[in-house]
């Protein structure tokens, strides 16, 4: 039977996030095996790993979209995701898009105030299909927060965006961290982000975390900073990628 304990932590907790021995399998396939993780609170966490190691799907055990595994996951019962694709409802008013799935119909005021947070307040009342790639993401990004959570999970949240847009989205997140303290777990494919954005940086492989970096460079972080491109050279080693010679980003495969 498999332990499943997804509530809030006793205070005061000495982690946002604790993992266990977790294991989760498909048709018999083992995906993660015997995972061990802890986050500590107001934690900024990347995970990197090849394309199928099961990034997505510890995310989507945190959030508690996935019960059926084996092992102890310990989360705050305040927690929020948001997914490389916005997924609004595009019968709804952006505002609707941000309160969808809260409880007791909150006011329209609750919605503007988390889509300031992002700079999106003046598009309030748009409809999704108007808005640009970068504010739908800013827009999904504003439902995570308007629920106040002690842990953001971020699925790869950057990766349909152009370069620039996406470095506007980043700086976005920094911040939104920043001010909030809510521990945040990083799900990309991109080395140079989660260099850019950790306070360290995981690389998972064969259903574990296979290696762990501190990223000790001050903020706001300068990609051609020597420890910023040592760091980014030993984690893209440990990913088998080979750095070339020249490059301003430089990615694993997609999850």
């Amino acid at each position: 039977m498999a332990t499943d304990v997804h509530g809030p932590l006793t205070a005061p907790a000495a982690d946002a996030v604790r993992i266990d021995g977790l294991t989760r399998s498909f048709d018999g396939r083992t995906v993660i095996g015997g995972l061990d993780l802890a986050v500590a609170p107001g934690e900024f966490v990347a995970l990197l790993g090849r394309s199928g190691c099961g990034k997505s799907t510890l995310l989507r055990v945190l959030a508690g979209l996935d019960r059926d595994f084996q092992g102890t996951v310990l989360v705050p019962r305040r927690r929020a995701v948001a997914f490389q694709a916005p997924r609004l409802m595009p019968w709804k008013r952006v505002w609707r898009n941000v309160l969808l799935g809260l409880p007791d119909r909150p006011p329209r005021e609750r919605a503007v105030t988390a889509l300031a947070e992002v700079g999106l307040e003046h598009r309030a009342d748009a409809w999704p299909k108007t808005l640009s790639g970068g504010e739908a993401q800013r827009a999904s990004l504003a439902r995570a927060l308007v629920r106040e959570p002690d842990l953001l999970l971020l699925d790869e949240p950057f990766g349909a965006l152009d370069a620039l847009t996406r470095i506007r989205a980043q700086r976005q997140v920094a911040e939104v961290w920043q001010r909030r303290g809510c521990a945040v777990l990083l799900v990309t494919h991109d080395v140079e982000e989660a260099v850019l954005l950790a306070d360290r940086v995981l690389v998972m492989d064969g259903g574990v975390i296979a290696h762990q970096a501190p990223v000790d460079l001050p903020r706001p972080r300068d990609v051609g900073d020597p420890g910023f491109t040592r760091l980014r050279a030993e984690l893209l080693d440990r990913l088998g990628v080979g750095a070339p010679a020249t490059a301003a980003t430089v990615t694993t495969d997609a999850a």
